[in-house]
């Protein structure tokens, strides 16, 4: 069965504050980066998945998502990539 490498991001609903993406903003700023309006703070996750396709291994990891990856109160996700897999040659 194909696997596929999949990208979940996470990050924090608009609505609840980032207090990380807050001060992550005030350490830029004193160091100079004065054009930085915002900073939010998410996780990146990937996953390897077996599938018999690509909208399959979607669907899983959505699921994954949905069901433990993010808080459903306080996050948003997005399924951001799913890509085959080619598999590595063993000698």
């Amino acid at each position: 069965m194909p696997r596929y490498c999949t990208t979940v991001k996470v990050t924090l609903r608009k609505s609840i504050l980032d207090p990380q993406g807050n001060a992550t903003q005030h350490a830029l700023a004193s160091l100079g980066f004065a054009g930085i309006e915002s900073v939010r703070i998410g996780k990146h996750i990937e996953l390897i998945i077996e599938a018999a396709d690509a909208a399959s291994a979607r669907t899983i990891a959505e699921s994954a998502a949905a069901k433990l990856l993010a808080n459903p109160v306080m996050d948003d996700f997005e399924v951001t990539d799913v890509q085959e897999v080619q598999a590595v040659a063993q000698t």
